[in-house]
């Protein structure tokens, strides 16, 4: 059994990181890492509006498939 995970530039920040191709969350089909969708939630607290969900499994391996 072997795993799957996407190497990708985050949309926002510019850094490589790893994640699930099936769950990460995206900004116009480009991936956002963890660090930046949790700053963006924040801002969205503060602002009265609901938080864009993350998925569980969006930063972590996918099985191989």
């Amino acid at each position: 059994m072997g795993y799957l995970m996407l190497l990708a530039d985050c949309f926002l920040c510019k850094k490589l990181f790893t994640s699930n191709p099936d769950y990460v969350p995206s900004y116009q089909g480009e991936p956002v890492c963890e660090a930046c969708m949790r700053q963006a939630n924040l801002q969205r607290e503060r602002l009265g509006l609901a938080p864009h969900p993350i998925h569980p499994d969006a930063y972590s391996p996918q099985e191989e498939h």
